[in-house]
């Protein structure tokens, strides 16, 4: 049961996107079309989910021993790079066409800050490492849930009738916000 509170709590009540507000940048800019959406979600929930099977093991076997836990952002940053580079390699030997829709986006993983808030939530948290990995993957499905739904809606503006003041990034910034505003309904917000 404990699992399916973090599952639940991480995709819906906590979204990382659209209830802690991380991981904006790639939001805002990969969610043109549902495809690139779809992929940049595949890459960042593996990268959480392999940084949280990296991290766990590093903050309590290396970081915490040796009393250096204030080098913990910067250990976690180098991991997650690590794993970006990875990514990177496989999809552009896999899917050149997704490596190239994802463009910039890729390697800005590294620095998406919900990849890293995460690897610290797990920490401030303290979940065990089973937790650990279902959290990861669970807040990543999270972000790709709305991405994917972000992408699409924004899909649809592109053929919906937009007062001219409106089109492109006001209306979806409008739309981002009303998304947002929904997701906080899952915790009671209104």
């Amino acid at each position: 049961m404990e699992y399916f509170v973090i599952i639940i709590s991480a995709i819906f009540v906590n979204n990382v996107v659209l209830a802690q507000f991380l991981g904006i940048c790639p939001f805002l800019g990969v969610s043109n079309k549902v495809s690139t959406s779809i992929g940049m979600g595949g890459a960042v929930t593996f990268v959480m989910t392999i940084a949280a099977l990296v991290v766990y093991p590093l903050q309590h076997g290396v970081l915490e021993p040796l009393g250096i836990e204030y080098m913990q952002t910067i250990v976690f940053i180098l991991v997650i790079a690590a794993l970006v580079q990875m990514v990177e390699i496989v999809l552009k030997k896999v899917s050149p066409a997704l490596y190239q829709a994802l463009g910039i986006f890729l390697p800005l993983i590294t620095t998406n800050c919900a990849v890293l808030g995460v690897a610290i939530l797990l920490v401030q948290k303290d979940y065990n490492l089973a937790a650990s990995v279902v959290f990861a993957a669970a807040t990543a499905i999270g972000f790709t849930l709305a991405l994917v739904l972000f992408a699409g809606l924004r899909e649809k503006l592109e053929l919906a009738d937009v007062p001219r003041a409106f089109r492109g990034v006001p209306i979806a910034l409008l739309v981002a916000g009303i998304l947002a505003m929904a997701f906080m309904g899952f915790s009671g917000l209104v």
